[in-house]
């Protein structure tokens, strides 16, 4: 009976090590062998105007419809009649500035009493305790016998800040004031309050935040920009996506339009107001205040390369489906050249003083640039193949990239097939599948032809089921699965220069599309897991791949299992990669050689459950964790927890 127990035992205890041995697993890696090098480029960021991401995101103005150019000049506006007080608002059109069509008369009859407008901002303005904010607008007065009264207001129609104008001259001029906040409000509203009897002519009302982005007046909402600053990205693509190509041709993204002074910009209906029926949006536009400038200067100010996308002469092929004419294709390729100069050239040229008479007289130097956003079939190829001849000869220091459609399907294999026969730079792909398509495609470059094009990873998200939360796509799941695919991108870098995720930003309440990197609402912003995975390959991209494998095969999901590593020339650092897909423990003994390391090495772990997500002034549950462990002879030990992404650093001896 004793035998038989102690038997039993001792097959237990077997099975039990057998299954612990299962989840040993010692990777190779070959710290003296280079495989290829990191593009600098290799992780960046994709923006676009989607979810308020400009206009009430990124873009500081919290004045919606502040020139009045809406379809319905006064979404946004209301009148405010105190005390039964009934002035007049027309809306009046001029010819004489086409790029701002409409400015708004105001009347008030009785002296004694106050008449005006309010405005709501981008659901709501995001007004901070004791924050300044700086209002202006542009003021022509047909009587000169008006004051104004300028308030900050909170949802219950409290005053935060008040200042005032006490007189207008004769003309179209720009008044300017400001105010400090006394109490934060999530969604208050700016009021205009115009005392005395007269008429008033008023244009381009603006109200922004002092505390901008570099405290740039007009500028950037900072808390977004520091966010994006601190993913350290390689390029900068913008403005998109599908707003490059609008719904029908007329409605395309045109740069030119969005240069020069802010009042001169011609403002747009955005291509995302309606495109989703169940998310209609009227009242989205496209102001542009957020231009080709800024975004060049966005791109310099975060050490990133400036990548411009631009209409092909196609419009998006899932709406309108029209092309121009291949004979008609002249102002196209025109806007393209122009680019480059007002990009690249010096003051002396036409578009390059304009860049200079903005504020920037050194070039920007553009490396790169996007014709087309997803388009796909043989139209596409006869339009790109136009801009390819020109900007070859006349600009062949540029890269242009060039689209592969809207996902890996048939249409994605012809445009690799015929771009080929172009010897194109490099080509756009985009993927935006379930998170079981990320985990089985970290080998998808594996295989891919060396002497051909180079691959932009241009758009990728992986989309779990709908929650109830809009955040609620954003999930461990979905960020672990790009975390395994993106191994693959990087040991790939020989081919895969650049990798984006997208959409960037989403308002909470403005949004059409989920998931996305960053949510925010007027006042907070919360980045995502999958914005943690990001940053956690972006701050650590290395400038070399070496080898890590597992009985010499590279990790690509075996055992749930996936890695990649870079070292860093100047720090000779190695970074390890280790994603951990079950939802077992796994022990890993890590064996490096080519390299001499120190007795300590670092691991910084991000884990949760599937279904955990981020929401926006909520906590944030994707904080790294970090550990040192020991290193001896080139050989360490690390734990993965269940559900992880971990970053191993591995110094070597000076």
């Amino acid at each position: 009976m004793i035998r038989s127990l102690i038997l039993l035992f001792l097959i237990q205890l077997g099975i039990l090590m057998g299954a612990y041995s299962q989840d040993v697993h010692t990777l190779v890696v070959d710290a003296g062998k280079t495989l290829a090098p990191v593009s600098p480029t290799m992780w960046g960021i994709f923006f676009e105007d989607i979810n308020f991401a400009a206009d009430g995101g990124i873009y500081a103005e919290m004045v919606k419809n502040r020139s009045f150019e809406f379809r319905n000049p006064m979404i946004g506006w209301k009148a405010i009649e105190l005390d039964g007080n009934k002035g007049e608002i027309l809306t009046i059109n001029r010819e004489d500035h086409p790029a701002n069509l409409r400015f708004v008369r105001l009347a008030n009859a009785n002296p004694s009493q106050s008449f005006g407008l309010s405005n709501e901002g981008f659901r709501g303005m995001g007004i901070r305790q004791g924050a300044t904010y700086l209002f202006s607008l542009w003021a022509c007065p047909q009587e000169n016998d008006l004051s104004l009264r300028v308030e900050l207001n909170d949802e219950k129609g409290n005053v935060l800040a008040s200042s005032s104008l006490e007189s207008f001259q004769s003309g179209w001029k720009e008044y300017s004031l400001t105010l400090r906040a006394d109490a934060t409000a999530e969604k208050g509203s700016l009021r205009l309050l115009f005392s005395g009897k007269g008429l008033i002519d008023i244009d381009m009302v603006s109200l922004f935040p002092a505390d901008t982005w570099k405290n740039r007046p007009k500028g950037l909402r900072a808390d977004l920009v520091e966010l994006l600053d601190g993913l350290r990205p390689g390029f900068i693509r913008f403005p998109g996506g599908c707003i490059v190509e609008g719904y029908q041709l007329s409605e395309r993204y045109q740069w030119k339009k969005t240069v020069g002074p802010i009042e001169e910009r011609t403002t747009l209906r955005s291509r995302w107001m309606d495109e989703f029926r169940h998310r209609l949006t009227p009242d989205y536009y496209q102001s542009f205040g957020l231009g080709f400038y800024e975004y060049f200067l966005l791109s310099e100010d975060l050490g990133a390369e400036p990548l411009p996308i631009l209409n092909c002469g196609m419009a998006c092929q899932f709406n309108s489906k029209e092309v121009a004419a291949l004979n008609e294709m002249e102002p196209y390729i025109q806007d393209a050249l122009d680019l480059v100069e007002f990009a690249n050239g010096d003051s002396t040229t036409i578009w390059g003083k304009l860049r200079a008479d903005m504020g920037h007289p050194e070039p920007f130097r553009m490396k790169y640039l996007g014709i087309g956003n997803e388009q796909w079939g043989p139209q596409y190829i006869e339009r790109y193949q136009i801009f390819h001849r020109v900007l070859k000869e006349k600009h062949p220091e540029i890269e242009l990239i060039s689209a592969a459609g809207p996902t890996t399907d048939e249409r994605n294999a012809y445009l690799w097939e015929e771009l080929r026969k172009l010897d194109a730079d490099i080509i756009d792909e985009h993927y935006y599948k379930e998170p079981a398509w990320f985990l089985q495609n970290a080998s998808r470059y594996d295989s891919f032809d060396r002497n051909g094009p180079k691959v932009f990873a241009g758009e990728y998200a992986s989309h779990t089921r709908q929650q109830e939360a809009p955040e609620g796509r954003n999930n461990w799941e979905a960020a672990l699965s790009e975390a395994a695919f993106m191994t693959g991108l990087e040991r790939n870098a020989d081919i895969v220069v650049m990798c984006s995720y997208a959409p960037l930003f989403a308002h909470k309440e403005a949004w059409q599309w989920n998931p996305n990197l960053i949510w925010f609402n007027n006042l907070k912003a919360m980045p995502t897991p999958n914005y943690m995975v990001q940053k956690l390959f972006s701050t650590h991209r290395g400038d070399h791949v070496v080898p890590v494998t597992e009985k010499g095969s590279p990790l690509t999901g075996q055992n749930q299992l996936y890695a990649s590593t870079t070292i860093d020339d100047r720090t000779q650092t190695l970074y390890v990669k280790l994603v951990n897909t079950s939802e077992r423990e796994k022990k890993v003994v890590l064996d490096v050689s080519g390299a001499r390391l120190e007795r300590n090495g670092v691991q910084e772990v991000l884990a949760g459950s599937p279904e955990q997500f981020n929401q926006v002034g909520g906590t944030q549950l994707f904080e790294t964790n970090s550990r040192a462990f020991p290193v001896a002879r080139g050989r360490a030990e690390v734990i993965l927890p269940p559900r992880s992404v971990s970053l191993i650093k591995l110094k070597e001896k000076k």
